[in-house]
């Protein structure tokens, strides 16, 4: 069995992976291994992991199969690797510096994102993660109660619409296709059981989430306000430092992320791909 080593952070919330060479492959045992601590601390990283593309495809693919990514073109080649890159001149905010979990206006949303660095800028540029399990359990009991039984309307019109696209500002080292498609809407639970671990998640995010299904558009603006408040506490919150050939996944079953700036006049690239879900409940 390899030997692994896993250091969570704060709250049990994310952890640091080393002891293993990601490059030379993994038995079964370690991906089981790494499943176990993903779905404990739901945010793993592992420094020191130079990957070329095949690696990071192998690695995906041992924990399901590839989530379905639109709107934005992947890698010539390799269909399932989408580049996040930011030019030094390009006046345009980071891709995915809003709060979300990826892709939660589709039917089936991916259960795992996963990040490689390759050109990492020497300042700024951090991703920040929010525990939505930990906002679940204390969510104060008058906030509990309204949301009960209730689902959500997620949709991707607001960044992948032409109309959004263009108030988003022109992104010039990625290639984004905006789509009509971007406002068909999907209903979620607000409340998500994880279909593996069977703990429970407040799963709503500022970008995808409309409305809460079955009220006013008044009280579910204010509802939801409340609840992204309560979300975005600090204490529920892991601020990730990136270094060069760092590999990181997160569980987009009950976490937000969202990534920062502060790099401007810097190159920083980052290959990406997604492990399809299953549907929400």
């Amino acid at each position: 069995m390899t030997d692994i080593r896993v250091s969570p952070h704060a709250h049990n919330f994310a952890a640091c992976v080393t002891g293993l060479s990601i490059c030379e492959g993994m038995s079964l045992s370690t991906v089981e291994q790494l499943r176990s601590a993903w779905q404990r601390y739901q945010v793993l990283y592992f420094p020191n992991q130079p990957l070329e593309h095949p690696q990071l495809e192998q690695f995906s693919e041992a924990f399901g199969a590839y989530g379905h990514d639109p709107f934005v073109s992947a890698v010539d080649g390799h269909q399932h690797i989408l580049e996040v890159r930011r030019e030094p001149n390009e006046d345009v905010v980071p891709f995915g510096s809003s709060w979300h979990s990826d892709w939660s206006f589709q039917a089936v949303p991916p259960s795992a994102t996963i990040l490689h660095a390759k050109i990492v800028p020497p300042v700024g540029g951090q991703t920040h993660f929010a525990d939505g399990i930990r906002a679940l359990e204390s969510l104060p009991t008058e906030l509990r109660k309204a949301i009960e039984g209730r689902s959500a309307i997620h949709s991707a019109r607001r960044p992948y619409s032409h109309e959004g696209y263009r108030a988003g500002g022109k992104r010039t080292s990625m290639k984004i296709t905006p789509s009509e498609d971007a406002w068909q809407t999907q209903s979620h639970p607000i409340v998500r059981t994880h279909p593996e671990s069977g703990r429970q998640a407040l799963w709503l995010n500022p970008v995808y989430t409309l409305a809460i299904e079955d009220m006013n558009e008044a009280q579910s603006s204010l509802l939801l306000e409340r609840l992204f408040a309560h979300m975005l506490q600090t204490t529920f919150i892991y601020r990730h430092q990136w270094l060069e050939n760092m590999l990181i996944m997160w569980d987009n079953r009950s976490v937000m992320h969202c990534a920062q700036g502060g790099y401007a006049g810097y190159r920083r690239v980052m290959h990406r791909t997604t492990v399809a879900g299953t549907v929400p409940v």
